[in-house]
C-alpha cells in the first residue's frame, strides 16, 4: 500500500478511531496518542494490509486493544478522579436547565462507564458512530442477533438505572 492509497483507506476513519479512543480512555489526550499509535502501526504495516477484508475494521479492533492495553496499564497505578463535564451551551435555558441538563448528561455518562466493556463498546459503535449491525458484527465478531439483544438489554438497563436514580431510590 503506497501513501495515496494508505490516505483514502486509513485516513477517512481516524474521526471514528479517536471517538473510539476518548470513549475508553475518557481524555483527549491520551486519545490522540493512542490514534497516532495506531496510525503509525497501521503505516509500520502497510505493506500486509492488503490482505485484509476491511482494513477498517481492523484499525478500529487495533484501537480498542491498544486502548484496553493502556486501561490495564492505568489500573496499575494510583488513578485520579477526572470527570468531565458536558458542557451545555443553550442561549434559551435557564441556568437552572442547563444545570439539569448537564447533570443529567453527567450521570449517563457514569452510567455507561459502569457497563462492561463489550456493553460500552456497542453501544457506542452504534449510538455515536452509527455503524449498522453488519459493520458492528464484523468489528466484533459477535452475530447480529446477539448485537441486537445485548443492545436491547444495555438499553434496559440505563433507562432503568437512570430512573432509579432520578428517583432518588439509589445513589449513584
Amino acid at each position: 500500500m503506497d501513501l495515496h492509497a494508505f490516505k483514502q483507506r486509513i485516513l477517512p476513519v481516524q474521526g471514528r478511531l479517536f471517538r473510539l479512543a476518548q470513549l475508553f480512555l475518557r481524555n483527549r489526550e491520551e486519545a490522540e496518542d493512542a490514534l497516532q499509535d495506531v496510525l503509525l502501526r497501521l503505516w509500520s504495516n502497510r505493506q500486509q494490509l492488503d490482505a485484509y477484508h476491511s482494513v477498517e475494521a481492523l484499525a478500529v479492533q487495533m484501537t480498542k486493544n491498544l486502548c484496553l492495553d493502556r486501561l490495564k496499564a492505568l489500573r496499575r497505578q494510583p488513578v485520579t478522579d477526572s470527570v468531565e463535564y458536558v458542557n451545555v451551551s443553550a442561549t434559551e435555558a435557564s441556568p437552572h436547565r442547563q444545570l439539569e441538563i448537564a447533570d443529567s448528561a453527567s450521570l449517563m455518562q457514569r452510567l455507561i462507564d459502569a457497563l462492561p466493556e463489550q456493553q460500552k463498546l456497542l453501544i457506542h459503535l452504534r449510538e455515536v458512530d452509527e455503524c449498522s449491525y453488519e459493520e458492528m458484527e464484523q468489528l466484533t465478531g459477535l452475530t447480529i442477533n446477539n448485537i441486537r439483544v445485548i443492545l436491547s438489554r444495555t438499553r434496559q438497563r440505563l433507562r432503568a438505572d437512570y430512573l432509579n436514580v432520578n428517583n432518588h431510590e439509589t445513589d449513584y
